[in-house]
């Protein structure tokens, strides 16, 4: 008898703390509820390939993993913080504001120790949706929560002046991936840093231009 009257004392706290992390789990649908909130995590370069141009004649050095590293890959994500106006991530996922927590691919970011130069045009992209879902899988999001946006660059092609990435959105208390679309955008301006900052504004004007449509 005294199990079975612990045992109905039981099942009501069963069912709240189900029911209660059924609330407090992310969904897709959260993603295009602008009262549900976003917190930029910035740019992944973890899976980024850079294509040479066929035609030139030189190399570029701009390209080599330490330049990568310590210099360009912190300038592009540091432009999302200095030029929020023009890198308006909110604006794009039509949100009054969102929140930063660049440090989360900042960490990654720095250990990466490959080699970028890829020769095969072929490989610019050929990452799945299941790819990236794994790689939400193993990611830290150092304590965040809520719904988590990054961008996953795979491929960077001199040789079409084109960008590619994978805009994803995750739910960083339990690690799912929920939802995730690939584009590509042109690149334009002067110098190795705003070139290629060019096409990651871009794809920003695109997930804006689009937004509603994804959700459906």
């Amino acid at each position: 008898m005294k199990n079975l009257a612990k045992l109905k004392v039981l099942i009501p706290v069963l069912f709240i703390f189900v029911n209660s992390q059924s609330v407090f789990a992310q969904s897709k649908a959260d993603i295009f509820d602008g009262k549900t909130p976003i917190t930029w995590l910035g740019l992944d370069y973890t899976q980024a390939k850079f294509f040479l141009s066929h035609t030139s004649s030189f190399k570029v050095p701009e390209a080599s993993t330490s330049e990568m590293v310590q210099t360009y890959i912190p300038a592009w994500n540091y432009l999302f913080m200095i030029q929020q106006k023009k890198f308006n991530v909110a604006k794009a996922v039509h949100r009054a504001t969102v929140g930063y927590a660049l440090s989360v691919t900042e960490k990654v970011n720095r250990g990466i120790t490959k080699d970028f130069i890829d020769t095969n045009p072929a490989d610019f992209n050929t990452l799945t949706e299941q790819n990236i879902s794994d790689l939400v899988k193993n990611y830290d999001f150092q304590g965040n929560t809520g719904i988590g946006m990054l961008f996953f660059i795979e491929g960077m092609s001199k040789e079409t002046e084109t960008e590619g990435a994978w805009v994803t959105f995750v739910d960083m208390k339990t690690n799912t991936l929920l939802f995730t679309k690939y584009l590509t955008d042109k690149t334009a301006g002067m110098g190795f840093r705003n070139n290629w900052a060019d096409a990651t504004f871009k794809m920003l004007l695109q997930i804006g231009a689009d937004y509603d449509q994804w959700a459906k």
